[in-house]
């Protein structure tokens, strides 16, 4: 590979400077992105295989991004699922949400390489027109944010219907977990059979879970996510949004790099993570909606705290869509111009 940096960090091992990616760096901000979004719903986009391979190297020829990020949706498997899925410019929506145990058993785990060919041929496309000068990365959501939006109906503010399920209704829960637990396995294992060469799991709302929910409800499903897909040789990264609480926990999930989000001091997260897990992140998506000199100080202090071996320089979140695009550029720019003497974090 031309330019492995990504999945040398990915492992903690030296390299010459930290790669850089952003999360959601495919789609709303970019004008290339909402030329084409303008004629085409957004489900028929994902579904795609020709516009979302575009729209998947779209950032990558503007910027120069070391790696790809497939263009999909974490709600793309909970649809061939049985879910009624769309996604208005307001947020997703789910047609026939979930909350009684017959509605679990109505679930399906889908087998990807029929009900989501569409991924997977996107994936395959993107991993031929890349021709291994950066790595590409599949994801998926991690069930108890798939959760969320399937008992909410979709987004939400309080999480109330699923706070209520927590507490009321168990059982109902745990059974739902699984069955997405098992879809999201299937379909990873198959992102990688496709050509995925490192995975994400998003679980964005178990930050809204206390430290002992996270760890009966989201926790235990991750893990053994992690542990289906440990033999396909591929590093695997754990987002979770909110995770200042759960941090020791994320330790357990399994995952080889912790993305973490902008709330919490990255080298306060190095040291307590030690040469265990490399990080992700973690620059405040506001941020990009400032200035250049703004955007580049930040990116090179997130660099500084990183510690050097083992940091992935992202953003503590998704990049927003009204961002402009000569900042992203300013903050792709800033990781290239850090060298790295390849030093071990501070913590060691």
């Amino acid at each position: 590979m031309k330019n492995d940096l990504f999945l040398r960090a990915c492992r903690r091992s030296p390299v010459e400077r930290v790669p850089v990616w952003l999360m959601r760096q495919a789609g709303r901000y970019m004008q290339a992105y909402r030329d084409v979004r303008r004629k085409v719903p957004f489900m028929d986009l994902v579904k795609n295989v020709e516009l979302a391979t575009e729209i998947s190297l779209q950032p990558y020829r503007r910027f120069g991004m070391d790696a790809v990020i497939l263009f999909s949706d974490i709600l793309v498997p909970v649809e061939a699922m049985g879910i009624d899925v769309s996604i208005p410019e307001g947020g997703p929506r789910i047609g026939n949400p979930v909350r009684t145990p017959e509605d679990v058993r109505a679930l399906r785990v889908p087998d990807p390489a029929s009900e989501t060919r569409f991924v997977l041929d996107i994936l395959e496309r993107v991993r031929r027109l890349v021709n291994d000068e950066v790595p590409v990365i599949g994801f998926a959501g991690a069930p108890y944010t798939l959760a969320s939006y399937i008992v909410e109906g979709g987004s939400s503010r309080q999480y109330a219907l699923i706070k209520s399920m927590l507490y009321g209704s168990p059982r109902v829960l745990h059974a739902l977990l699984e069955k997405i637990s098992d879809t999201i396995i299937r379909y990873l294992r198959a992102q990688v059979e496709a050509g995925a060469q490192a995975l994400q799991l998003f679980d964005t709302w178990a930050g809204e879970l206390s430290a002992a929910q996270y760890r009966e409800f989201a926790l235990p499903y991750v893990q053994r996510i992690f542990e289906e897909t440990r033999k396909l040789g591929v590093p695997r990264i754990l987002f979770v949004n909110g995770c200042a609480a759960l941090f020791d926990d994320m330790l357990e999930s399994g995952a080889e790099v912790l993305s973490v989000d902008w709330r919490v001091d990255l080298a306060e997260m190095r040291v307590r993570a030690g040469s265990r897990v490399a990080l992700q992140g973690n620059v405040d998506p506001c941020v990009l909606l400032s200035t250049v000199g703004a955007v580049e100080k930040e990116a090179a202090e997130a660099i500084a705290k990183g510690g050097g071996l083992g940091h992935i320089l992202n953003l503590g979140h998704g990049i927003l869509p009204t961002t402009p695009e000569e900042n992203v550029a300013a903050f792709v720019e800033a990781a290239k111009k850090v060298p790295l003497a390849a030093a071990e974090p501070k913590s060691s």
